[in-house]
């Protein structure tokens, strides 16, 4: 039966990090940082605040999915996970990305989601980019 005051514990609240195997992970680390602006620290690791951008709507939450095993979502990739990154301007985003040769894998798609886009990084694992819609889009 649920606590009717909602004080229940011992429960998962949220993420308290992404964890995943690299091949060169200090070379991977480094071209998160130089290319898509990460905060990796000489450590090789990032710390993200929760954001707090006012005029994205859905920027309180964090969404966690899993999918069915033979998924094609994260095609081209072969690898099992695909990490969604929230950007306050994706269009500059892939503006900068693609100065660098970084193209995207399919066509952006606008939703009453958001805005996404996906890339590839340098071992293959598909990236998603999120820009929720600013009240000026959903008009």
């Amino acid at each position: 039966m649920d606590d009717p005051n909602n004080n229940r514990k011992g429960h998962i609240v949220g993420f308290g990090g992404v964890f995943f195997k690299a091949q060169r992970p200090a070379d991977l680390a480094q071209w998160y940082k130089e290319i898509l602006g990460i905060p990796v620290s000489d450590a090789g690791v990032a710390l993200f605040k929760r954001s707090r951008i006012d005029d994205f709507a859905h920027n309180e939450i964090t969404l966690w999915a899993p999918f069915e095993h033979n998924s094609q979502y994260f095609a081209p990739s072969e690898s099992g996970f695909m990490i969604n990154y929230l950007v306050d301007d994706l269009n500059i985003l892939l503006e900068r990305l693609k100065s660098r040769g970084i193209l995207p894998v399919q066509p952006i798609e606008i939703t009453k989601d958001g805005k996404f886009a996906w890339i590839m990084d340098p071992e293959g694992n598909k990236i998603e980019l999120w820009q929720p819609l600013r009240p000026e889009d959903e008009a």
